[in-house]
């Protein structure tokens, strides 16, 4: 096959869903209040991190990180699914969809360290309260941040660094939208490297973000068990459950979207679906666990709307 030139005017055609007749202007609106709803939640969380100082803690300096990812996975990808499905173009501008499946897969990435990285923060207040200050000092929450973001960033630009050297023949994306998998079955060179890199990348963000977790949450348990105050028990057993639950959801989808791209039985319709829940359940639900879960955060919050009622 012949291989094809692109550059910033070549454009690739997405792989539409099949809407049933009349169909497309209820999922339209549906996928926005989703869209809205996300974006209000998460932009809820970081201006009350913000503006708050009650919550200048190194706990919401670690939190602040997760709504701000969850803003980048669902505007990466829903707007541009939603206009497709109004306008029904389904088409894409070459350097754009590379663009977004890079912001996508730092999304991804993103959930699993910081989900680590705040996983060891709790551990250290739960288990090491004495010390807790000592050890969550202003330079170590910002190297936690900067690793948590840099490791990320390294990663999926080697990933995708990689797609430099092979030729483009196809130019047809079978996904809604555009991620690393799709971009690579447009080449029609050997991807033996790109997958090898891409397994091995997605192997280490797991090992490190399940590997601190499970020090984390196991040292918490055992802290639970062997404490005699009530409140240090459901402050663990609350920590554990909420962070486990929206990790499970991830982990579940996301494994079974990277593994529907290894065989050809899985149907294209759920294979389509279940890669947009990654980028449209943690965004939803984050904000409430970590947020409106959390006492401090919660408690703030209704201070905020109550002093707005009062002063209207």
């Amino acid at each position: 096959m012949e291989n094809i030139s692109f550059g910033f005017s070549s454009k690739l055609t997405l792989d539409p869903f099949i809407i049933p007749l009349g169909g497309k202007y209820p999922i339209f609106f549906l996928g926005m209040v989703i869209y809205f709803c996300g974006i209000f939640f998460n932009l809820t969380l970081l201006t009350l991190i913000i503006l708050k100082r009650n919550l200048h803690k190194p706990m919401y300096f670690i939190l602040f990180s997760l709504p701000l990812n969850d803003l980048i996975g669902i505007t990466a990808m829903l707007p541009k699914v939603l206009s497709d499905i109004v306008t029904e173009t389904h088409t894409v501008y070459y350097p754009l969809c590379v663009l977004q499946a890079f912001f996508l897969h730092m999304y991804g990435g993103g959930v699993l360290f910081i989900l680590a990285a705040m996983s060891f923060d709790r551990y250290a207040a739960i288990c090491m309260p004495l010390r807790y200050s000592a050890i969550m000092t202003p330079r170590v929450v910002i190297c936690i941040i900067s690793l948590v973001w840099g490791l990320d960033f390294v990663l999926i630009v080697s990933l995708f660094s990689l797609q430099i050297r092979l030729p483009i023949c196809k130019s047809v994306i079978m996904n809604v939208f555009c991620d690393n998998p799709s971009l690579l079955k447009l080449t029609c060179g050997s991807t033996a490297i790109n997958n090898i890199i891409g397994l091995f990348n997605t192997a280490v963000m797991q090992l490190v973000s399940v590997s601190v977790q499970a020090f984390s949450y196991v040292k918490i348990l055992i802290t639970c068990v062997i404490s005699r105050r009530s409140e240090a028990k459901m402050k663990a057993v609350n920590t554990c459950v909420a962070q486990l639950v929206i990790l499970i959801i991830f982990e579940f989808v996301g494994t079974f979207t990277i593994l529907s791209h290894r065989f050809e039985n899985v149907s294209a319709e759920l294979q389509k679906i279940m890669g947009m829940l990654i980028f449209l359940i943690p965004p939803l639900m984050n904000p409430l666990v970590y947020g409106l879960y959390t006492s401090e955060v919660r408690n703030t919050l209704l201070r905020v709307l109550k002093k707005s009622t009062v002063s209207v």
